[in-house]
């Protein structure tokens, strides 16, 4: 039987439209990321970033045009459901339960991801998720925090145990929504140090948004660049930024 082209990608776009009211959001989007990509979003506040990781995980759905992830179709699928797909996400700000410990934390991730999430956390304290839980913070340098209420976490390290926990889901398909944001200019390139290297490890495909054009610089593979709801450019970073209308549309000069 000959391959099915769509199974080549892990995420395929095909003419995704969606509008609010005046506001095209997403403008006729054909974007295909294959595997063991690492993949940047740049754009001006506005220019359909975030909608485009939304549509992707099922909180929004296109008027038109179609979405597939790892050769399925999931446009209009529930966000759950695209989950158990392989699809996991980090948010800008981090969706943490402060009072717990960074431990539990995790051990609620592994419990979800088995599907025996819900409940109280106590009884998840057991073998094998004990052990996994311990060697995922340990991949994200976060062991010496792990006894500790996540409210104790600095920035850079909330950051990371976020991504940490999207990452104990076993996902395909890693979307991060500005890894950096709220990270101290001193400690931004030792938190993506250990995100890419952990990534890289486990050959996760990766989506980030980020506004920081330093981090998209040095770290993504391949750009794309967002104006109002478009594609507007799409290569390897230098090229990108460096692009008149890229820099006019995302840092507003050239």
């Amino acid at each position: 039987m000959a391959n099915n082209p769509e199974n080549s990608f892990v995420l395929r776009t095909k003419d995704v439209f969606l509008s609010f009211g005046a506001v095209t959001a997403a403008d006729n989007l054909n974007i295909e990321v294959s595997a063991g990509e690492l993949v940047g979003i740049v754009g001006a506040n506005g220019s359909g970033k975030t909608t485009f990781l939304n549509l992707i995980t099922g909180y929004l759905k296109p008027e038109h045009g179609s979405i597939l992830v790892m050769g399925q179709e999931t446009t209009g699928m529930p966000p759950r459901l695209v989950t158990k797909l392989g699809v996991a996400r980090s948010f800008q700000v981090p969706q943490l339960y402060t009072n717990l410990s960074v431990h539990e934390s995790m051990l609620l991730s592994l419990a979800a991801e088995s599907g025996k999430g819900g409940g109280f956390w106590k009884p998840l304290h057991r073998d094998p998720w004990e052990q996994q839980g311990m060697e995922t913070l340990e991949r994200f340098g976060l062991e010496t925090y792990a006894d500790r209420p996540v409210s104790e976490l600095p920035g850079g390290g909330r950051k990371l145990l976020d991504i940490a926990l999207s990452f104990a889901l076993k996902p395909k398909l890693l979307l991060m929504d500005e890894p950096t944001s709220g990270v101290s200019v001193e400690n931004k390139f030792q938190v993506m140090d250990t995100l890419v290297n952990v990534l890289k490890e486990s050959d996760i495909t990766t989506i980030f948004v980020e506004h920081d054009m330093e981090v998209v610089q040095r770290y993504g593979r391949r750009v794309l660049a967002f104006d109002n709801g478009s594609v507007i450019a799409d290569g390897e970073p230098e090229h990108v930024l460096a692009d008149p209308e890229v820099r006019t549309a995302v840092l507003g000069r050239v």
